[in-house]
């Protein structure tokens, strides 16, 4: 499955009523360490169908991160069943991001 950009508009129905466990990467283009794990996010989504992974720009989506009072970034956070499960800022490696979810 694919990355999915998440707004404002998109948050509830692709998050908060997701049926699958959702890691939300939020970051921006001019963010060195977002640049890091971008790809690994990507692999991710691509790697296992059963996780819902979103990618959202603070820069374009600042309700958001006004929201989830992000504070820097990258920020990852993992969502169940409408709740935040998990929360961490800054870059991590690829297994440590897939805990997050199996853990959260």
């Amino acid at each position: 499955m694919s990355v999915l950009h998440i707004t404002k508009e998109n948050f509830n129905a692709e998050v908060l009523h997701s049926d699958r466990p959702v890691l939300l990467d939020f970051w921006a283009t001019w963010c060195g360490p977002c640049r890091m794990v971008g790809p690994l996010v990507e692999e991710i989504a691509a790697e296992h169908p059963e996780i819902k992974v979103g990618k959202i720009d603070v820069d374009a989506q600042p309700e958001l991160a006004a929201q989830f009072q992000i504070m820097s970034i990258p920020t990852l956070m993992v969502v169940k069943n409408g709740q935040i499960t998990q929360r961490v800022v800054g870059a991590r490696p690829k297994n440590q991001i897939l805990a997050l979810v199996q853990e959260g």
